[in-house]
């Protein structure tokens, strides 16, 4: 059965990043990888969260989270998606340097994949543009993973602004995230996240989070092509 699952006791931020019990030797020849929050496509105004049970994640509304570390990736694929997982044909772990199956490095600046109107529909563009996110949510010692289509990078920027506007950096803040249901001019329906600045944590908590955050990247900066199948992809781009 699926639960909402909504909290804003800052206390339970810091009981999980302080918790000094973790079996982190258990872990010893793992890669550390992290749960990944899912946008259904199709409109749904729901986010799809990893629980207990792998097969039925819980459905959850809105999340209430602190943004440990968020940055710009890009992914392209030459061939259209036709079912099956693959990595792309170009990736860029940070939004700038793309790296191709050749091993080359291109700027994505310049790159003509990465222009509205070079998409197979002639509309959006051949890369896909996407905004990871790593999120903590109460209580947990680990972040997990949203990354956003290209449809939510505007809404998040935009929010972003108003948090430096404000001298704070998005681990400083309480977030409040949802999705609300919207239209592209083409008719297709799809969900786009939204944003909420929900409470500035104190200045003793905000000082251990800014730690746990700096730490944090050292791990949530390292990123595989492999990854972002065209699956991952697909619904991350909508003409306007």
């Amino acid at each position: 059965m699926s639960k909402e699952i909504t909290t804003t006791n800052q206390n339970n931020f810091i009981m999980g990043i302080e918790n000094k019990e973790i079996p982190m030797d258990e872990l010893d020849g793992f890669n550390l990888s992290f749960d990944k929050i899912k946008i259904p496509a199709g409109g749904t105004t729901a986010f799809e969260v990893p629980g207990d049970d792998p097969e039925n994640p819980d459905v959850v509304r809105e999340l209430k989270v602190v943004i440990v570390d968020q940055y710009p990736i890009n992914a392209y694929y030459k061939d259209a998606y036709d079912g099956t997982e693959s990595a792309p044909d170009c990736f860029s772990c940070d939004g700038h340097i793309g790296v191709n199956m050749e091993g080359e490095s291109i700027s994505c600046e310049s790159c003509p994949n990465n222009k509205y109107g070079t998409a197979i529909d002639g509309i959006g563009k051949a890369c896909k543009n996407m905004r990871r996110l790593y999120i903590l949510r109460s209580g947990d010692t680990f972040p997990m993973l949203l990354t956003l289509p290209a449809t939510s990078i505007s809404p998040f920027g935009k929010y972003l602004q108003r948090i430096v506007a404000k001298g704070l950096r998005p681990c400083d803040v309480i977030t409040k995230i949802a999705l609300k249901k919207a239209e592209s001019k083409g008719g297709i329906t799809y969900a786009q996240a939204t944003f909420v600045m929900d409470e500035i944590l104190p200045p003793e908590v905000k000082e251990k989070v800014r730690k746990y955050a700096a730490e944090m990247k050292n791990t949530t900066r390292v990123v595989q092509a492999e990854e972002y199948s065209k699956e991952n992809t697909e619904d991350t781009e909508l003409p306007f």
